[in-house]
């Protein structure tokens, strides 16, 4: 090819840079929208995934015990999920007759709070006098969008009910699929690890997976004990339903922090039903009782349990409601677990290491490796590494034998080729 040729196609259109950046940056930017788009819309779905996630990694520690007790992962599964439907069905035995009840006396009590209000003698007639209560209901129900704004409102508790028996129903199928397959997921995640690093890593799993069985399983001791309190309150002061609103706070306790205060709210208004002393004696209690919970049992839980120090669980509790609701919550905690045990197994060391000169990354790689060995008991043995000077002897060492090697062969047939010529003449001589 030409000197000219050559010099041409060396060197790129001008502008042509340009133009690529800017397209690159730009398709970036819209790509960027577009996952950021898709990921809102896509936000319920991915919190019952992540729901039905966080409820197979807290059952996986009970289904594991039955399976190293000898029982097959599928009928394992079955026997958890059994019980854990067996308790909701509990709940909502305790709950439906107990509703069913108060919704019929509230119907049967609508006509005596009408006659009370005409009555001006009354409470309530006396409300009505200065708030014209009965008026403005009529009014509001007499305008020409009245019936739109009924059915409306009908329809969308309709829509909600039917999403939420939907979100119930596909988080139980999932999670039951998440439990069946969860050692083939571990394997299929693991492999996305270097090979190096696969036995670390599978170790480290496999401790969230531990710390997160047991904060649940501490997590429901502890809400046990709060729907015990309740009954134990409840009962002898006559609140109605005590049996229920020992479920009800069991449940809501499980949600940290916020769960117990909205308990302890709901069960000191259904002592209004008893009396104004008796509601506020509730409220006490369920204060003096949260106050024992956050600073007695679950500190002495979380340090214990999943060692996570109780400032940090709460700011995880704080963040993950404020991002996610109920669900951000209620896996708050096991997500600080696991950032806590990759920052002490992971982070701190690397660090460590770089920072006394030792961290390299086949010195950092053969380590975690050597240390998940020893934590499963597994037989591996690592042949120690040569210091860089040996490596350099040897392979001095090597060249050297190597180029004698070659020196003598060359000495060699150059003898001979010298001595035939010098043979020749003399016998010619």
């Amino acid at each position: 090819m030409p000197e000219a040729f050559r010099t041409r196609d060396s060197q790129p259109a001008p502008g042509t840079s340009w133009v690529r950046t800017g397209f690159g940056i730009g398709t970036g930017l819209l790509l960027a929208y577009g996952v950021a788009r898709a990921l809102i819309d896509a936000q319920q779905v991915l919190l019952l995934v992540l729901l039905a996630l966080f409820l197979a990694v807290s059952l996986e520690p009970a289904v594991a015990s039955l399976v190293r007790a000898g029982i097959r992962r599928g009928f394992a599964v079955a026997v958890v999920m059994v019980t854990v439907a067996g308790v909701v069905a509990g709940f909502v035995a305790l709950a439906v007759p107990a509703v069913s009840t108060e919704i019929n006396a509230l119907i049967k009590a609508v006509p005596v709070w009408i006659k009370e209000l005409h009555d001006h003698h009354s409470t309530l007639g006396r409300l009505e006098d200065k708030y014209h209560v009965l008026e403005k209901v009529r009014q509001h129900f007499t305008t020409a969008d009245a019936g739109s704004t009924l059915f409306s409102g009908v329809l969308g508790v309709g829509r909600r009910l039917v999403g939420a028996v939907a979100g119930f129903l596909a988080v139980s199928t999932l999670t039951i699929y998440l439990l069946t397959g969860m050692p083939v997921i571990k394997r299929f995640a693991l492999r996305f690890v270097r090979a190096p690093r696969r036995p670390m890593v599978a170790e480290l799993t496999d401790r969230i997976m531990t710390q997160v069985g047991r904060y649940m399983l501490a997590n429901v001791a502890t809400s046990v004990l709060a729907g015990l309190a309740t009954i134990a309150w409840a009962w002898p002061l006559g609140v109605p339903y005590p049996a229920l609103l020992g479920v009800f706070v069991a449940i809501m306790d499980l949600v940290p922090i916020v769960g117990s205060t909205v308990g302890g709210v709901v069960v000191s208004l259904v002592a209004l039903a008893v009396s104004v002393p008796v509601a506020i004696a509730t409220a006490v209690y369920y204060t003096v009782f949260r106050f024992a919970e956050d600073h007695l049992v679950n500190p002495l839980t979380m340090k214990w349990v999943v060692r996570v120090h109780p400032a940090a669980t709460m700011i995880a509790v704080l963040a993950g409601g404020a991002l996610l609701g109920i669900i951000g919550a209620l896996i708050a905690v096991p997500t600080a677990t696991a950032i806590g045990l990759i920052l002490e197994e992971v982070v701190f060391p690397t660090r460590d290491g770089a920072d006394s000169g030792a961290g390299t990354p086949t010195a950092t790689a053969n380590g975690a490796v050597a240390s998940a060995a020893v934590r499963t008991g597994t037989a591996t043995t690592r042949a120690p590494a040569a210091p860089a000077s040996r490596d350099r002897d040897a392979r001095a060492d090597r060249d050297s034998q190597a180029g004698s090697e070659v020196g003598s062969e060359v000495g060699s047939e150059a003898g001979s080729q010298a001595a035939r010529p010098g043979s020749g003449s003399g016998s010619e001589l």
